[in-house]
């Protein structure tokens, strides 16, 4: 039988391994394949299936500015807006040496952080990847492997040549504790988990105080250090990107998980009117909004694939948002429409697919290669299917594939878009303009992420929504951890705090 060279060429994995491609394929006629005008047929069904008008985007918007409202309003809603007890901007003249342990949904990262003032900073960092045993094992664990690298971190780092310690005898660090999941807090270091996200789901921890599960693992590893508050990721990414640019005013993460954080007048949290909080000051928001429209279902755009990822979900129901616009799902998504065209006899006929049927098995990862392929062949596309699930592919069947990548990611792109605006609306930000903070994978590396969510957001406002940017946050969740910490240990807030630790309330 004859092949042919379909052509030459590397894809960088998800690894980071670079993988040459050099494929030999049996001519096309030689297996039954999906014609160009029936994958044509199949694309304008799915065009349909994902695209979202303005108008829909704008319907969204309003449902969402409503669900932001009534979190602020009442304990315990869909999207539970949760207040951080963070008060106010940072000044931009904190400085000193802050640690910070980013838990996030992939890696957990311990960093030194150096704030040198006028918003500058330094930082070290070391990260290290998370399993999936770890993210379902016992809560405790897992923070004791928080525990072990941070003493690993301190040990390294605040020791001479000689190994002798470089802080004075009983000399504690400032710790800020990152902790990507949301959680009620009455105070600024204390956290109760109100269940896990990002597909984590360890034992014996919704509903505990995580700070101090963390705390009893510090203590026994002896480990120097003090922690001063535990926020959200995405708190630390807005008050970072303030630290560094004062016109930043909202935040947010589109990575594994995605949220929003902004800074919120106290008056208009009713909730928490109990605690008698000064009503002038102004508070950070972590708005968890990954789960809005979630259970009642009635205003997101949801396909059945959509529903068959939230069905088969280790939390059905909940995280409606996320689970449309996550680096999690994404990939996911692709796959089971991939797998339904498999089964109706379109795709890969007399080919053998069972390695397309695991789920969660194609990674967002490959839809960033996909859109980016930048080959007349499409050969990063030939090289992510005959590598990783060792089927063949037409020239016609690539162009789908890259072409249904694009919707799902666009979706993606444009509901964040709604979120973004039903904050800009609510806070009327939308005349003066600001920036948004952005961090998170799938913001960073998936290609145009970023310019669709501008696009989507000139579809909601017309052209003043090009007051509206999102800018780079880098990092933002560790340094912010810091300044936090620094903020603490400067005094006011946590004299602030201290008023109302005594109160029993809970808040969400």
């Amino acid at each position: 039988m004859v092949a042919s060279r379909r052509g030459s060429g590397s894809i960088t994995l998800p690894t980071g391994q670079t993988m040459t491609i050099h494929t030999r394929t049996h001519e096309e006629e030689d297996l039954p394949h999906a014609t160009k005008k029936t994958m044509a047929d199949h694309l304008r069904k799915y065009e349909s299936l994902f695209t979202l008008t303005p108008q829909r985007m704008r319907m969204i918007v309003e449902a969402f500015k409503d669900s932001l409202e009534l979190g602020l309003q009442k304990p315990k809603q869909v999207v539970p807006m949760i207040p951080t007890f963070v008060f106010g901007w940072p000044t931009g003249k904190e400085s000193g040496d802050f640690l910070a342990l980013d838990l996030g949904g992939t890696n957990l990262r311990v960093c030194l952080v150096t704030l040198q003032g006028e918003g500058k900073f330094e930082m070290t960092q070391t990260k290290y990847r998370l399993t999936e045993e770890q993210k379902q094992d016992e809560g405790q664990k897992l923070f004791d492997f928080c525990a072990e690298c941070l003493k690993t971190f301190v040990d390294t780092n605040f020791t001479d040549e000689d190994g002798t310690s470089l802080l004075k005898p009983g000399e504690l660090l400032p710790l800020g504790f990152t902790f990507s999941y949301p959680c009620y807090q009455s105070r600024i270091d204390h956290g109760e988990l109100i269940r896990w996200t990002k597909g984590f789901g360890a034992k014996n921890t919704e509903g505990r105080d995580v700070a101090e599960m963390f705390r009893q693992s510090i203590e026994k590893y002896k480990i120097p250090v003090v922690m001063t508050a535990i926020i959200n990721d995405t708190t630390g990414t807005l008050i970072a990107s303030h630290y560094v640019n004062p016109k930043t005013k909202i935040a947010v993460i589109f990575g594994t998980g995605c949220n929003a954080a902004y800074m919120e007048d106290v008056k208009n949290i009713d909730k928490i009117k109990e605690l008698k909080i000064n009503e002038q000051d102004q508070m950070a928001i972590n708005c968890e909004w990954g789960a809005f429209d979630s259970f009642e279902h009635e205003h997101l755009p949801r396909t059945k694939y959509d529903m068959i990822v939230d069905e088969t979900s280790n939390k059905p129901g909940e995280q409606a948002f996320e689970k449309l616009i996550s680096g999690r799902y994404l990939g996911e998504i692709l796959r089971l429409v991939i797998c339904e065209l498999i089964d109706e006899g379109v795709l890969f006929l007399g080919q053998e697919t069972y390695k397309l049927e695991t789920p969660y098995v194609f990674e967002t990862a490959f839809l960033s290669l996909m859109e980016s392929d930048p080959t007349d062949e499409l050969l990063m596309i030939i090289g992510i299917f005959t590598h990783f699930f060792a089927v063949e592919t037409t020239l016609a069947e690539r162009q789908f594939f890259r072409a249904l990548a694009m919707l799902i990611g666009r979706r993606a792109a444009r509901l964040s878009a709604c979120g973004i605006a039903a904050i800009v609306g609510k806070m009327d930000y939308l005349d003066e303009g600001c920036l948004v903070g952005a961090d998170g994978s799938l913001y960073n590396k998936y290609p145009g992420f970023a310019d669709r969510v501008h696009e989507g957001l000139i579809d909601i406002f017309g052209e003043k929504g090009r007051n509206i940017k999102t800018v780079h946050a880098e990092d933002g969740s560790g340094v912010g951890s810091a300044i936090i910490a620094g903020q603490e240990r400067r005094g006011p807030i946590s004299a602030c705090i201290s008023r109302f630790m005594e109160i029993s309330v809970t808040l969400g």
